[in-house]
Order: structure tokens, then C-alpha cells, then sequence
């Protein structure tokens, strides 16, 4: 070989050499020969980093994957999905409802009466009514107590912002009538209703709050009637529920957890400082009260079914972030102890929860590892240590997984068919909970206008992206709630693809193809950046497609992929985009305030894409306090139809998922003997093969199972 041929070559020799040993990793047998430890240890990979260990202020799904094996919530679901207690062992749930005694109506066969009647009146009708089955009659055998609360005054200093900008204190002298407080064995959302049979179809509505409301200055006197409504309500119900908490739980660094633990970790999420994306799910609350280290006792404000779902949010230790402990910290560090806030405090890397597995070390965009917490009060894991790799290239994770380096896989579309009954290994699929969407700036031009949003959709072939890019592994979707519930609403159809309908809709919003093709308006062509993160083949993928056929018919986008921490900290979380392709992960709850309340468009927020509807508002409010099953669900049908209608996303696709195991990975048990048993994974309902993780172990050699009947 010449020299010149041999300088040639040897590049291409030393960069298979280098792609060899990049692509090399060490078989399982060799991992666990002379290294018995490998079997009490589970790496996971992620193509994406952890942002915040902190579950009252992540949002992303890496750090959620380890704020659920760090830190642990009052209750969570069982495999049926029933709830069932965690740091909570019992709780109660009843409600306290009020009203105000209206003192200008009249009662039907009564007349006028005080408070003292209205007890009275309501007693005995609680008698009368004992045996029966109507509404009324069930309202009524749902109340314990009855009693009367006696006129009161109090003031309210308010600020009142002018469209300049401008702060007014506004004070507010309130005299309250006397009012009925009723306890209920449990919440009765149609109390009120049900008890205008009684009182009479107008005692409620024609309360008139404002007549016991002094407003000072008195030019905003106009705005009493609405600072009646707030203040003086003519009804009021007040879910309450009382947690049991479990004794003798430990957090990672041997403190002792308590309510004063549950309490804190409330006033975190609601203290502005922090900007906890979970505040909207605890604004309902009117207070939590600790009664005692291991009783709490929360009331809310208004109606809320949602309520008791939302304590599955993990539970931070007030030793170490409240205010004594951020001041010390702020000073070790160099900062101002009065802006110090729990976003700024090192714990968010270096957590402490009561959870199964505690905080170790975090390199990041390498790896996160924690160890088993032999404290945890549901008994230690089987498993020793927990590695979380940050592996961003899907190639190299599947070729690590064959190897053993780690211990799942989730299947890319195309290999399912292929991998899914390849007997080395044991899987799991199903359809997700969530789905893949493309995102619209709403604040931006030409995004702001729903026809250019629809022709966008319809521009789009998405049965291609599911045929060619998922391999048939996914579905249409048309709306914001997982597609396996009821609140999902099958009768709307996803838009068509079509790109001729899709211009004629653009030329109604006034864009024309100029000479060399491109849409164009009032001079300016129709032109943005559509973004999304790096490390998922399939959102590039998608990314070309949809670029390919917007282009097409003249609408000039560029593409761009990030790397993941910078796509959510400095262009999702400032909501700095034209329009990203993104999914939710969504629960089993329709409750959909934080995603798409007007209130939650704001930097941090998660209904980052800006829209805003009244009627939407209005539902996910009435979603959140609907406890009738029946009339939810119609309203998640109507709050779905008006997304539809409104396209701030083009509803792409839910995938469908598929993941591996290695088989020696079993369920192992311990009898009341001692004696050690193994299972096979299953899933729950939801499809949660992770359900029983905590029981996994890895075995030297796959065990042999009983044949199933």
C-alpha cells in the first residue's frame, strides 16, 4: 500500500475503531461475573435530563421519574385504581355549607323568618322528610347539624389595578347577617338546590350582598355588587377532609415526618416566590389546619372533586426549607436571605423525601443515582441502588439494553412487531395516557387567528406520521383528554387532510402565494420557526413532515431542535416559540385548569401556548366541581368540542407503547416464613408495569413459574 493510500486509510480505520468501541458495551454475563451487585441494581435511561427534584415545582417527566422514588404522597392508586393511603392511613371527607339568613324574603307558607326559625324550619323538615327517597329528602338526610352563626363585621383591604397600570387600596366594611351553618355527612353538591324547594326558589338569588358592604373611596362604589359576590357569598359549601396520618415515618435524613410537614408543604406551593406550576391545584383550599402531629384537618372554598387526588404529591421536610433554613443557606452561598426562595435552594439537587429510595448524586446530563432507604415505612426495596442515565441517542439505548447496561427498553415503533414475543425478553404494551400535539404561540401573529390554525392541521397528513413515522403504532386524537376514558369525546372527527381546504381557509384570512410561491400578507410572507427537543427520533421525524407540507403550500418555516433543558427552560418556560411539537402525559383526572385555564399563561405555567376561551374557563371550572359522574362527563364533551374548534394545537396522535424487560427481572415476595417466592410482572388497568417496583429484583437465572389456568 502506498503511503498516500495508507494516510487515507488509516482515518477510516481508526474511526470504525472509535465507533467499535463507542458502540461496545459488556454483555450481562460479563457485567455480573465476579459483580453480584449488578443484580441488586436498576438502570433506567432517559434521552433527557431531570430539571427539578422537587415535585412541588418540576413539570417535566425525568424529574418526575425520580421525585416518585424520592419522595412519597399522602395516598396514591392501588392496580384497580382506587385510592389508597400512603403517609395518610385514613382520611374522612364531609362538608360544612353556609348561608346567609336573607332577611327580605319571604318563605313559602312561612313568611319572613330570622335565623332561629330558619333552624327550626330545616329541623323539622329533617323529620318529616326521614323515610322518603326525593332529592329534598336526600339533602336533607345528608345534614348532621344544624346551627345558627350570629351577625358579624369585619373589613377587607384590597388592591385594584387601573388600566394605566395604577394601584388603588380599596377597604371594604362588611356587616354580615346572621347564617346557617350546616354539617353534611358528605359533600352535597345540589344542597342549595334542593333546599329552594323548602325555602323558596328565590331565597338564594335574591340576597343581596351589597347592602351590607361600605366601599371606601367611594368612586368604586360601582364595583360593590362584585365585591359582594366575593365577599359575601349567598351560599357557600366547604369540602373538608380530614387526613390520619401514618406514625413513625422517617424522611431520608432520619427526621421524624409530621402534619407540620403536610402544612408546609401546602404554604410552599401557594407562596408566589416559588412559582409552583402545582398552585392551581391547591387555590381551592381555604385552609389547612394541623390538629395534631399526626391529624390534619383541610377545608376548601368551594366545591372541588378533584380534591383528594391532589395529595398524591409528594411531601417536602419543613426542616430543611423553611424560612430559618433558606436564610442559613442563603448566607453559606453569598445571597440575600429576604429573596431567598425554595427555586433558588440547592435541595431541588439534592433531595430528601420519605420515599423508597434516597438521593445520592446527580452528574448532570450523565446520570442520577439514589440508594435504597432501609427506613422506608412499607419495608426496604429489593433492589440496592436505582441508576437514572441521561443516554439522549434511542440507538444507544437499545444496544445497552441488549447488553444489560440497562435493564428497559421502550421499543421504537418500528421494532415492535419484531421485539414484542422475542422470548429473551418479557413486555408490555398498551395505549398511553396522553398524546403528541403541535403547539401554537397564541400571542403571536399569524397564529391568533383560528383559520390559519386550522389550515395548518389540515395541511398536515398525520395518517402518513402514523403509518411511516409510528409504523401503525398510534391513533388519531381530536382533543385534550386521554382517548380510554369517557371524558374523551369520540364523535368529533380530526380534521382531514387537505391542503387545497387548507388555502382556500388562508386566503379568507388574507394570505395570497406571491410569484415565487410563498404565502404572503399586507407584504409580509407567512413565515416561523417550528421547535422541539432533541433525542426523539420520532418528533424529528415528525418535524420534517410537517415542515415538508407546510412548505408545500407556502408557508416559509424553518425547524430547529434543542437539547432538551434549554427547549423548556429558555423557550417553553418564557414562551419564547412560534410553535413546537410537544405531548402531554396526562392522568386519569379530566381536571385540565393548569393546561388550559386562561388564569395559566403566564412564564412557568403550563397553558404556555396562550389560549383563551370563556366558555372554556367556565367548564373546567364546572369539570372541577362536577361530582356527578353523568353531567362531568358532558361537560369534558363540550369543553373538548370548543379546543376542537379552536385548534391552538393540531391534535396529532396517541401512541401506542411497548416495553422490554430482560425476564430474570420477577416480582420476589417473602411469606410470614421467610420463604421466598417469585411472580411474573403484570400491569394494572392503566397498563403500569412499574405498579409493584419496589418487589423487583434481578435473578441470576430465569425462574421457572407454575403453568397459568
Amino acid at each position: 500500500m502506498t503511503t498516500r493510500r495508507l494516510l487515507i486509510a488509516l482515518p477510516i480505520i481508526v474511526l470504525l475503531f472509535l465507533l467499535q468501541s463507542y458502540f461496545w458495551v459488556p454483555t450481562y454475563e460479563e457485567q455480573t461475573r465476579g459483580n453480584p451487585q449488578r443484580l441488586v441494581e436498576y438502570v433506567a435511561a432517559s434521552i433527557g435530563d431531570a430539571q427539578l427534584l422537587n415535585p412541588t415545582l418540576s413539570a417535566d417527566s425525568a424529574s418526575s421519574d425520580i421525585n416518585g422514588l424520592v419522595f412519597e404522597g399522602l395516598l396514591d392508586y392501588d392496580e384497580n385504581l382506587n385510592f389508597r393511603p400512603r403517609l395518610a392511613t385514613s382520611w374522612e371527607i364531609y362538608e360544612e355549607a353556609y348561608f346567609y339568613v336573607n332577611e327580605e324574603a319571604a318563605v313559602p307558607g312561612v313568611g319572613k323568618v330570622d335565623a332561629r326559625v330558619l333552624v327550626r324550619l330545616i329541623n323539622q323538615a329533617r323529620e318529616e322528610h326521614a323515610a322518603r327517597e326525593d332529592p329534598l329528602s336526600r339533602s336533607l338526610s345528608n345534614i348532621e347539624a344544624v346551627e345558627s352563626l350570629p351577625p358579624r363585621q369585619f373589613q377587607r383591604q384590597i388592591s385594584e389595578a387601573s388600566s394605566e397600570g395604577n394601584k388603588t387600596e380599596v377597604r371594604l366594611r362588611i356587616s354580615a347577617p346572621a347564617r346557617i351553618k350546616l354539617t353534611l355527612y358528605g359533600v352535597d353538591q345540589d344542597l342549595f338546590n334542593n333546599l329552594a324547594q323548602l325555602l323558596g326558589p328565590g331565597y338564594f338569588p335574591s340576597f343581596r350582598a351589597e347592602q351590607y358592604i361600605v366601599v371606601e373611596p367611594a368612586e368604586l362604589e360601582v364595583k360593590k355588587k362584585e365585591y359582594a359576590q366575593s365577599y359575601l357569598p349567598a351560599t357557600e359549601h366547604n369540602p373538608v377532609i380530614i387526613f390520619n396520618l401514618r406514625p413513625g415515618v422517617k424522611f431520608q435524613d432520619g427526621h421524624v415526618f409530621n402534619a407540620h410537614d403536610v402544612k408546609f408543604t401546602y404554604d410552599s406551593i401557594m407562596d408566589p416566590a416559588n412559582v409552583s406550576p402545582r398552585l392551581p391545584d391547591y387555590e381551592p383550599i381555604k385552609s389547612v389546619e394541623v390538629l395534631d402531629p399526626l391529624t390534619l384537618r383541610i377545608v376548601y372554598k368551594r366545591l372541588y372533586s378533584p380534591a383528594l387526588g391532589t395529595w398524591m404529591m409528594g411531601i417536602l421536610p419543613e426542616h430543611l426549607l423553611n424560612g430559618k433554613a433558606l436564610g442559613e443557606e442563603a448566607r453559606r452561598r453569598g445571597l440575600d436571605p429576604e429573596k431567598m426562595s425554595i427555586r433558588q435552594s440547592s435541595f431541588n439537587r439534592n433531595p430528601i423525601g420519605c420515599g423508597p429510595f434516597a438521593f445520592r448524586e446527580w452528574k448532570s446530563d450523565q446520570y442520577i443515582l439514589l440508594d435504597r432507604f432501609n427506613d422506608y415505612w412499607d419495608g426496604p426495596a429489593n433492589y440496592l441502588k436505582y441508576g437514572y442515565r441521561i443516554v439522549p441517542d434511542v440507538l444507544t439505548q437499545e444496544m445497552e439494553f441488549y447488553a444489560g447496561t440497562v435493564d428497559s427498553y421502550g421499543v421504537q415503533p418500528h421494532q415492535v412487531q419484531r421485539l414484542k414475543d422475542d422470548p429473551r425478553y418479557q413486555s408490555f404494551s398498551g395505549l398511553s395516557f396522553g398524546y403528541t400535539y403541535i403547539g401554537y404561540n397564541l400571542r403571536r401573529e399569524p397564529f391568533d387567528d383560528v383559520r390559519v390554525r386550522e389550515a395548518l392541521g389540515m395541511a398536515v397528513d398525520v395518517d402518513k406520521i402514523i403509518r411511516y413515522v409510528l409504523y401503525g403504532q398510534g391513533e388519531r386524537i381530536t382533543g385534550p383528554f386521554p382517548k380510554q376514558t369517557d371524558f374523551y369525546e369520540h364523535a368529533i372527527q380530526p380534521l382531514p387532510c387537505d391542503p387545497e381546504g387548507a388555502l382556500r381557509l388562508l386566503a379568507e384570512a388574507g394570505w395570497k402565494r406571491n410569484k415565487q410561491g410563498w404565502l404572503e400578507k399586507n407584504g409580509k410572507r407567512l413565515e416561523f420557526t417550528l421547535i422541539t427537543n432533541q433525542g426523539n427520533n420520532i418528533r424529528k421525524a415528525i418535524l420534517s413532515i410537517v415542515q415538508d407540507s407546510w412548505r408545500k403550500i407556502g408557508v416559509d418555516v424553518r425547524t430547529d431542535l434543542l437539547e432538551w433543558a434549554v427547549f423548556i427552560q429558555e423557550r417553553v418556560n418564557k414562551l419564547d416559540f412560534d410553535a413546537l411539537v410537544l405531548g402531554w402525559a396526562m392522568g386519569i383526572e379530566p381536571d385540565l385548569y393548569q393546561i388550559w385555564h386562561s388564569s395559566q399563561i403566564g412564564p412557568y405555567q403550563l397553558n404556555f401556548v396562550g389560549f383563551k376561551n370563556r366558555e372554556a374557563d367556565e367548564l373546567i371550572i364546572k369539570i372541577r366541581q362536577e361530582y356527578n359522574r353523568e353531567q362531568q362527563v358532558a361537560y369534558c364533551h363540550r369543553l373538548h368540542q370548543i379546543i376542537a374548534e379552536e385548534q391552538p394545537y393540531t391534535f396529532l396522535y396517541v401512541g401506542k407503547w411497548t416495553a422490554l424487560l430482560d425476564k430474570r427481572i420477577v416480582i420476589m415476595e417473602r411469606d410470614k416464613d421467610g420463604q421466598v417466592h417469585y411472580e411474573k410482572i403484570k400491569p394494572t388497568k392503566t397498563g403500569n408495569y412499574t405498579f409493584y417496583f419496589n418487589k423487583w429484583i434481578k435473578l441470576p437465572e430465569m425462574p421457572t413459574f407454575a403453568a397459568e389456568g
